[in-house]
């Protein structure tokens, strides 16, 4: 008797949803306690507080909707054999446009049409809502029904454009790896990943906010001068619009080797007091390339990636595998989705280590920061985009250690302060 792959999937799939709904639970309680954390007092007004409060309870209720319609979507998707049967018929579909069903790469291509047409159908009334009610309910959301419309067309156009190729690639790959498929689906995804990060903030990034360079002035200085106390390779400095959607505030950076740009949010510049307090943003976020941050995660990615490549190409050929979904044949794309599928246990887990080590990145990077005298600037910084931003200033600790990339505020203020401590 072959194993029930398709049910374990589903029951596992169900598993993680009842416990991930039990760490929402308990944070749902948490944000629901009417008093700042202790280190919190003093520091956060109580108005902000409050807003944030409201702010982060609206967006847990409409977690908890969209979360329970996902799982019981998902599960029905593959429980009740709906994947095979519109894999099935997207081939039916191709010789009604007169295109040959035979072929793997236009079948796979008019699957994904339907896959992106549904996911369109699904998706929209929660991105609706959560922009247009419960962002525009807390002062968030800036853009107009045209706008969202507009980035959501252009959204599609790029994936028309962009995935078919990517797509056919892949197949291709497949069919001709061999013994060394996962190597080359691997160098494929490499390269992939280098010519888009190369080409996003540069053509695609364009298409949907304006970037302008930094004004002349004394915050540029600022941060042209740490930079090169730093020997950064900082080539450009841009401020994005991004007040055009939201008044959401942020900053990164980007770049290969001696081409470095550094991105700054209008809306930062806007709601900090100070250049100092932008000045030492940055410095965090330097610290993560100083440190090497920024390599170690994408060596991390690319191992991962590897072995995940080299997992699928000892599954690919299971007839018992695709059978349990449904499936009589063995296409490349729906090779891939189930084994993503059987591979969810151990990406938890992944997912769950990545998350630690960021958080101990993101203190290291605070820490970098405040060695190079920006400590007072930088907790002014923090507690201003927590403040700006309405996040969550209660957390629960499990909550927060399995889906929390970066520390809540509290830890990070604790540990500037630990700091302060060790030095007197």
């Amino acid at each position: 008797m072959a194993f029930p792959y398709m049910e374990a999937v589903v029951g596992f799939m169900i598993l993680m949803y009842l416990f991930e709904t039990y760490l929402d639970l308990r944070q749902h309680a948490a944000l629901k306690l009417p008093t700042l954390p202790r280190t919190l007092e003093g520091v956060i007004s109580q108005e902000k507080f409050e807003k944030s409060r409201a702010y982060s309870l609206d967006k847990s209720h409409f977690h908890f909707v969209h979360e329970c319609v996902t799982i019981l979507i998902d599960s029905a998707i593959l429980f009740f054999g709906i994947l095979p049967w519109f894999w099935k018929k997207s081939g039916n579909f191709l010789p009604l446009v007169g295109l040959n069903e035979e072929n793997e790469i236009l079948h796979t291509l008019s699957f994904l049409a339907g896959v992106m047409i549904w996911s369109q159908i699904t998706d929209l009334p929660f991105s609706l809502y959560s922009t247009f009610v419960i962002e525009s309910r807390h002062g968030f959301n800036k853009q107009t029904i045209w706008l969202f419309i507009r980035d959501l067309i252009k959204g599609m156009c790029l994936a028309i454009v962009l995935g078919p190729p990517i797509v056919s690639a892949i197949i291709w790959i497949v069919q001709k790896g061999g013994p060394y498929l996962a190597i080359y689906l691997w160098t494929f995804m490499f390269v992939l990943s280098l010519v888009m990060m190369t080409i996003y903030p540069v053509l695609i990034a364009p298409l949907f906010n304006k970037f302008t360079p930094l004004p002349d002035g004394e915050l540029r200085l600022k941060i042209e001068k740490l930079a090169s106390s730093l020997n950064f390779p900082l080539k450009k400095l841009f401020v994005v619009d991004g007040s055009t959607r939201s008044s959401h505030s942020n900053a990164y950076m980007y770049g290969f080797f001696k081409n470095k740009r550094i991105v700054l949010y209008d809306t930062l510049i806007q709601q900090c007091k100070n250049d100092e307090e932008i000045v030492a943003v940055i410095a965090h976020e330097l610290g993560h390339w100083k440190l090497n941050h920024t390599m170690y995660s994408f060596i991390a990615v690319q191992i991962l990636t590897f072995l995940q490549f080299g997992g699928y190409t000892l599954v690919r050929n299971s007839t018992d595998l695709f059978r349990s979904f449904g499936f009589d044949t063995q296409p490349v794309l729906i090779g891939l989705i189930i084994f993503q599928h059987t591979v969810i246990p151990l990406q938890h887990l992944v997912s769950f280590a990545l998350n630690l080590v960021s958080r101990s990145f993101e203190f290291q990077a605070d820490a970098f920061a405040k060695k190079l005298g920006y400590g007072s600037a930088l907790r002014a910084g923090l507690v201003k985009l927590q403040e700006e931003n309405l996040s969550a200033m209660n957390t629960d600790p499990w909550y927060s250690a399995y889906h929390y990339s970066h520390p809540p505020l509290v830890e990070r203020l604790a540990a500037l302060d630990e700091a302060d401590k060790k030095e007197e």
